[in-house]
């Protein structure tokens, strides 16, 4: 089946996810599959290859290792009019803003041989929509919706987000705007982040279904605890505050970076008890907080110029003088440094660093992936690398840091995913706190952050068990 939405951020990723466990659980031997998927947001599966986080996640939830074929496709937005592409995990060049519609044959091949290599292997193949079915500018060389679903004769539910308005003109407009052939392929509507009696919906639910001929596969409550490895952007910074944590509190401020990648980084933080994440682009934020990060970025060079022009490097600056803690993850890491050297992704050139940190980073045709291990002070860290940019020490003098380094109280590292690793991140938190002046200390008994993902997936497909039509999304009947 094809999981489509009226738009992004509609929850599409999550209830494929949740589908994914539902049929596993049920011994189905079930895959994710998103076509071609646009987000900064990526992970690294153990055989070197790159995909969006959310199938990756997805895998996870079918109890699979994720690979290439679930996602042969990634588009990542370097800026408003260009992408680079990722196929099968690995760069594969760029794609303008003009060449979108005219210029993906050979990705939509690509996609096909994918959907198809996976077809043979798994009795149930789950896949994600991008965006919304209904762009009808895009139509005619769409491989990820309807293309897909023509090409392959896939059933369509449609998920429609009632929290953000508008729901049934949302679901009404989407069936209107395709043509009878894709129409036909559309077997239900979902509503999903429903507050309130359901019961209130009933009349609306049926004139709908009155007037479009779909069925209602159910309606999906919201989920205020919920949150999964983030997709869009629009997502960054969701999180709900740890109640109820006795020891004190730690404010994180997580500067929004326009180009911000991997920012699923920042969700093992602010899932500890006791951590206040705040993502945000005001530099009173950022010289307030207990601990300050820049995150990841797929434009190093111009996020670190969008830096300057906003008042955040002068913010990053005074913390570092006053002893105030700073973390960089991979592109934030690299902003840090004395120099940038980027003839690869901008073609600007060298140009000066915020120099909290002696390296120098040299931006290389040669993309580096790959699932890193190693320690600190004692604790194991498991974590992934994506980037372009190699950083060299020019003061051997700094203290080694994950593949990166650390000068009094400003730290960097090339890993993503390395404060998932809980005991590690309790421990570099309580010398963060102790730095900062926090009474903040770890809680010993608090979940381990694997453990709440888990049990989040979990959640999602117990949902679906309760609150859905499971029969009429998978067989189309009642």
């Amino acid at each position: 089946m094809l999981i489509a939405g009226t738009s992004s951020d509609v929850g599409k990723s999550l209830v494929v996810t949740g589908l994914c466990r539902v049929l596993a659980r049920r011994g189905v031997k079930v895959a994710p599959f998103k076509a071609q998927n646009m987000s900064n947001n990526s992970m690294v599966c153990t055989d070197g290859s790159e995909i969006g986080r959310a199938q990756y996640l997805q895998a996870q939830a079918a109890g699979l290792e994720a690979e290439s074929a679930m996602n042969p496709v990634l588009l990542k937005p370097g800026s408003d009019r260009r992408s680079f592409v990722v196929l099968r995990g690995r760069p594969y060049g760029t794609l303008e803003a003009g060449e979108y519609a005219s210029g993906r044959r050979e990705l939509a091949q690509a996609a096909f041989a994918a959907y198809e290599e996976l077809v043979a292997r798994f009795d149930v193949i789950i896949s994600e929509g991008a965006g919304s079915p209904a762009e009808i500018n895009l139509r005619s060389g769409d491989y990820v919706n309807l293309g897909l679903a023509r090409r392959f004769g896939i059933p369509v539910v449609i998920v429609g987000d009632i929290d953000r308005g508008g729901v049934f003109a949302a679901l009404y407009g989407t069936v209107g705007l395709l043509d009878p052939a894709d129409r036909a392929l559309i077997r239900a509507f979902l509503i999903n982040k429903f507050r309130g009696d359901p019961g209130l919906l009933q009349p609306g639910l049926e004139e709908l279904t009155l007037r479009t001929g779909v069925s209602f596969s159910g309606v999906l409550p919201w989920l205020p605890d919920l949150w999964l490895d983030a997709e869009d952007t629009l997502e960054i910074g969701r999180w709900r505050r740890q109640a109820g944590h006795a020891k004190g509190t730690l404010r994180v401020a997580a500067i929004r970076l326009p180009r911000v990648s991997n920012v699923t980084d920042l969700d093992a933080l602010a899932a500890e008890p006791g951590v206040e994440v705040l993502v945000t682009t005001d530099p009173g934020v950022v010289a307030g907080a207990d601990l300050a990060v820049v995150p990841g970025s797929r434009s190093t060079v111009e996020d670190l110029d969008w830096l300057r022009r906003k008042g955040l490097a002068a913010a990053l600056a005074g913390r570092a003088v006053q002893g105030a803690p700073v973390l960089g993850i991979c592109g934030g890491y690299q902003m840090l440094g004395r120099a940038l050297d980027d003839r690869v992704e901008s073609g600007t050139g060298v140009i000066d660093g915020l120099s909290l940190l002696p390296t120098r980073v040299a931006f290389g045709a040669d993309k580096v992936l790959g699932r890193p291990d190693g320690s600190w002070r004692g604790h194991e860290v498991r974590a992934y690398e994506i980037h372009h940019g190699i950083a060299e020490l020019t003061n051997e003098a700094a203290e080694p840091f994950l593949e990166g380094c650390r000068v009094d109280q400003v730290w960097g590292t090339m890993w993503h995913g390395s404060m998932e690793n809980d005991d590690f991140r309790r421990a570099w938190l309580a010398e963060i706190a102790e730095a900062s002046g926090s009474s903040w200390r770890p809680d010993p008994s608090a979940p381990s952050f694997a453990a709440r993902r888990e049990a989040m997936i979990d959640i999602l497909a117990d949902t679906l068990e309760q609150y859905a039509d499971l029969e009429l999304i998978m067989d189309g009947r009642r």
